[in-house]
């Protein structure tokens, strides 16, 4: 096994029907960008529902139908806040909790640390969560998983992932190994994926690699070092 091997979203994602929510973050080819990617995945009604809106540099996820809204806890969030010099990006509403912290001078793992997975037995989805920090032209990331430690979810382990960007190479974290009843978590530290110099073939890779069925939003964003300027797109399946 090469703990070094590095490998395109689309193999990542071949013939993986639910790997979840997922978070890439890493550094384009050519250095010039710095990247981040979100996508949401849903089996049932209440997760399908929605589209991801994107408002004044923050992402939300939203329900595509209102009236069909079940459970807007879970699903409903804040998945991608700007603070200062950094850039949150989160599955659920401890987005909203790493911002509060980092306003208050807490480190990204200190806010976390108030939070753990999700309360939705059997499954127990973990929360992941990264964070994109800029200074002097370039920046560092981190990237974090919080999931049940056993099966009754009793109690709560918390891993945590600290990175310097290399041209390329970018770091791929997902709530679930596959499809299953109850949903296998995450095992393992973020899969090292490759990252292209072009955001349209980046979001066109991920997109196509995901599940027909059960893919629901994308959102990628490439942030140029040199000037800070800010490209991103987004896919919604409802439309």
């Amino acid at each position: 096994m090469n703990v070094y091997e590095v490998k395109s979203m689309a193999q990542r994602l071949e013939g993986n029907a639910y790997p979840g929510r997922g978070i890439v973050i890493g550094k384009s080819q050519d250095a010039s960008s710095a990247v981040a990617a979100y996508f949401i995945m849903g089996r049932s009604a209440n997760s399908r529902n929605r589209i991801f809106t994107e408002k004044n540099d923050a992402v939300y996820t939203e329900p595509f139908d209102v009236s069909k809204v079940e459970d807007p806890s879970l699903i409903i969030y804040a998945a991608i806040r700007k603070i200062g010099r950094n850039l949150i990006v989160t599955n659920g509403d401890q987005t909203d909790t790493i911002y509060k912290g980092l306003a208050a001078g807490m480190s990204f793992d200190e806010a976390l640390t108030s939070r753990c997975f999700e309360p939705d037995p059997p499954n127990f989805t973990p929360r992941i969560s990264g964070l994109m920090t800029f200074a002097d032209g370039d920046f560092t990331y981190k990237m974090s998983i919080l999931k049940s430690g056993d099966e009754d979810g009793s109690f709560c382990n918390r891993f945590g992932f600290h990175y310097v960007p290399k041209a390329g190479l970018g770091h791929f974290l997902h709530t679930y190994v596959c499809d299953g009843n109850p949903i296998p978590t995450f095992q393992g530290e973020p899969e090292r994926v490759s990252i292209p110099n072009d955001i349209d073939a980046f979001t066109q890779e991920i997109w196509n690699a995901l599940d027909e069925n059960n893919k629901i939003s994308l959102y990628v964003r490439y942030i140029d070092l040199a000037t800070g300027k800010e490209t991103s797109r987004l896919v919604n399946k409802n439309k």
